[in-house]
């Protein structure tokens, strides 16, 4: 099932008061960026979140749900509270991979 382009307005709403947060669909779902790093994706209509140390600590008690089939596990965020949103991403934010660099 497609992740529906209303979903992925309200979590953008509810990121928006982060700077530099993109996204791209990625075959009816999208990945959220922020700061050039993947933070997320929306699967499904469900914010999942990279399971970092600083994620998972905030959010010990998270289901562990996979985006797709032969992916990895990531954590399913509380999309109603804002400030613990963009807290969380704050947290998070070093302990993401860099950017891979495109090949020219």
């Amino acid at each position: 099932m497609a992740s529906s382009r209303e979903y992925l307005d309200f979590i953008l709403e509810q990121l928006s008061g982060l700077e530099n947060v993109t996204w791209k669909a990625m075959m009816g779902e999208y990945i959220i960026y922020w700061r050039g790093k993947i933070v997320g994706g929306i699967y499904d209509d469900r914010f999942l979140i990279k399971p970092t140390k600083s994620a998972v600590a905030m959010m010990p008690d998270a289901e562990r749900e996979l985006p797709y089939e032969g992916a990895k596990e990531m954590l399913l965020a509380d999309v109603d509270n804002r400030v613990f949103l963009e807290e969380l991403l704050e947290a998070m934010y070093d302990e993401l991979p860099a950017p891979k660099q495109k090949k020219k």
